[in-house]
């Protein structure tokens, strides 16, 4: 049954194609992804966007298809193969729309298969962490000259210091007595950093750092690369939006950095990795150097301090509020990966002058 819907909704699609198959793509936790396999190469990949988490989803995806357009028109001056295998390519349904919308109000967009291409879960080398930098860099650089202004807000606030304060403060008069009392430390640290935890969200509205096409979604695992690790392509483009520099740089350092699991609880596994630190930013400004402010460049690290930190609050604040956001697998699910990216923050801060 799966197999023919899929196929039905796949022939909705200018693609001229012949179905063969299809197979369950695992990454990503929100929307449904599925490889179409074809008669003859190239293979598709056919996207369910999740309307119940994205409010607008004709524009999220018109956010994508714009900003690759824009990516492959800089690549126009490439071998064929190196524009099909550099940027994503989506194709329009029989009526040239950029998605289809089916009966039960689902909506699909179809993109080209990037073939012999690998992703990594996690950074295993200074090499690994070197090429996604300097493939984020690029990805930036090719979108600079954009009008981040055409974009819809996918996530609104997703990044607003001042938002997730607020969420904060509104937890602490619902919390438990014993979950306050769990979390006194953490709290009294999130009121300590208020202050620091603002200064790049006040650089941005003062218009001292530029708003700009951000990924916003920067992990290793949206970064393809080919058989010798090289970086081939930025994926998962669901999140590409207005914003700045610092949240993309900052999130791909904290997911990059961390020598364990998100919710790792032996805190004593839980480092900031400067070799890889160090590795990603050489790739990054590699591309992106000449493209950053003296501003810039000079909050890149408070760029990962940030990011860090707005995900402890984040969690933090959820268990506050009665574990009503994240999944969670058991009751201090929640806190402790908060207690995790503190401590992740913790050990960036004892080397803050070697990222400075």
């Amino acid at each position: 049954m799966l197999e023919q819907q899929l196929k039905n909704i796949f022939n909705e699609f200018n693609h001229g194609a012949q179905f063969k198959g299809f197979k369950e793509l695992a990454s990503g936790h929100i929307n449904d992804t599925y490889l179409i396999t074809t008669k003859e190469k190239p293979y598709f990949v056919l996207q369910r966007i999740n309307h119940g988490v994205f409010k607008d989803v004709p524009g999220l995806i018109n956010n994508k298809v714009v900003v690759s357009s824009h990516i492959q028109k800089k690549l126009e001056d490439k071998s064929i193969k190196k524009q099909q295998r550099g940027v994503l390519a989506f194709e329009k349904t029989h009526d040239g729309l950029s998605y289809y919308k089916d009966e039960d109000g689902n909506y699909w967009n179809l993109m080209y298969f990037i073939d012999k291409s690998v992703t990594y879960e996690t950074v295993s080398s200074e090499k690994i962490a070197y090429e996604g930098g300097k493939l984020m860099g690029k990805f930036l650089r090719l979108t600079e000259d954009f009008d981040a202004n055409q974009l819809i807000e996918v996530i609104p606030k997703f990044h607003d210091m001042s938002f997730r304060y607020w969420q904060f403060e509104e937890s602490l008069k619902v919390a438990t007595e014993e979950r306050l009392k769990d979390a006194k430390g953490y709290i009294e640290l999130v009121e300590s950093l208020k202050d620091e935890m603002h200064i790049l969200q006040n650089l941005k509205e003062s218009g001292a750092i530029r708003i700009r096409v951000t990924h916003n979604d920067t992990k290793i695992s949206n970064v393809l690369f080919n058989k010798k690790n090289k970086g081939l392509c930025v994926i998962d483009t669901d999140t590409v939006m207005p914003g700045i520099v610092h949240y993309d740089f900052g999130d791909a350092i904290r997911t990059i950095c961390n020598t364990a699991a998100e919710d790792e609880t032996n805190l004593d596994l839980v480092e900031f990795n400067f070799d890889y630190y160090k590795a990603y930013t050489k790739g990054f400004l590699k591309k992106m150097k000449t493209s950053l402010n003296d501003i810039e460049l000079k909050y890149l690290p408070l760029g990962a301090k940030t990011m860090i930190f707005i995900m402890a609050l984040r969690f933090l604040t959820d268990y506050l509020n009665g574990d009503i956001y994240y999944k969670i697998k058991y009751p201090e699910h929640n806190f402790d990966r908060a207690k995790n990216q503190f401590k992740l923050l913790e050990s960036l801060n004892q080397q803050i002058d070697k990222l400075n």
